[in-house]
């Protein structure tokens, strides 16, 4: 059985990434650290007072510490992750730009008054669960171990538990509306002999190879190498000439003369200064 810490390096990083936002957020909320109108969307104040973070900051506040913020918290967990490891895997950017894409119709439909909601995090959240449910259309699932049904009913049947439990309705009907538009886009449309017109853009591939996270394959860009070196440089050893490659002798050497070269070179290292050497205590007496 894998500890908390080895399964928190195991999850793939883009899931793990947005569920512990999501977490910090919450936890910072549960702490008096900031007021959450602070991070609402109110556009409004978006574009009169310039606060362009409520653009994205509204999408990782999902609630109070409370069973409906850790049943989120399990759907990123359980469903994000799958995704991931899935459909998306090896194909991170792809996966960055459908929570990108997601986040854009999202504030999109909350333009309009009637659809608006301070914090769109449940309806991103609710439509990883409805592209879960067409990605897996017959994977077996169970709810509270009470009910078996197919994964393609998966978000209907949680849209039925919110309807019993009171709780809103309407972030789960953006989640599956914003949901179906990208799987539309990216799948249905290209079966059908559509034009595929939801590619996913450079800036993404290029946020991701930046990133060094993840892996894309044909990416038009490079993951970075440096990334996460502190320092780069060629080593040395400094026990004298242990590293230093042995040339063979050559054919026809004496292997004495040769052995004697390796001396005279190894005791040669590690002299900082080299020259004729005189003793100042004797005289030199020239020779008859």
């Amino acid at each position: 059985m894998s500890t908390p810490g080895e399964y928190y390096r195991s999850l793939p990083p883009v899931s793990k990434t947005y569920g512990v936002a999501c977490l910090m957020t919450t936890a910072a909320f549960y702490l008096d650290l900031y007021n959450p109108e602070s991070i609402a969307l109110f556009y409004d104040d978006v574009f009169k007072r310039f606060q362009i973070w409520r653009l994205i900051t509204n999408f990782f506040f999902l609630g109070p510490f409370s069973f409906p913020f850790a049943f989120r918290l399990i759907i990123i967990a359980k469903y994000g992750v799958s995704l991931e490891r899935g459909p998306f895997d090896k194909r991170t950017a792809d996966f960055v730009w459908m929570f990108f894409f997601g986040a854009l119709s999202l504030l999109g439909m909350a333009a309009v008054p009637s659809l608006w909601s301070p914090f769109m995090g449940v309806s991103l959240v609710f439509m990883i669960v409805y592209i879960w449910g067409r990605e897996f259309p017959n994977a077996r699932i169970s709810i509270y171990g009470l009910v078996s049904l197919k994964g393609f009913y998966l978000p209907w049947a949680m849209l039925a538990l919110d309807l019993i439990f009171g709780n809103p309705l309407k972030p789960d009907i953006l989640g599956i509306v914003a949901g179906h538009i990208y799987y539309f886009l990216t799948v249905l449309h290209p079966l059908a002999g559509g034009k595929y017109v939801l590619k996913t853009p450079r800036f993404v591939h290029k946020l991701v190879a930046f990133w060094g996270e993840g892996k894309q394959l044909n990416s038009p860009f490079q993951s970075d190498p440096s990334a996460g070196v502190a320092f780069r440089g060629r080593s040395y050893r400094l026990s004298g000439g242990g590293g230093r490659r042995q040339t063979p002798p050559a054919s026809g050497g004496s292997p004495a003369a040769t052995t004697g070269e390796q001396q005279q070179g190894n005791a040669a290292e590690g002299v900082a200064f080299r020259g004729r050497s005189y003793r100042l205590d004797t005289r030199t007496n020239a020779s008859a």
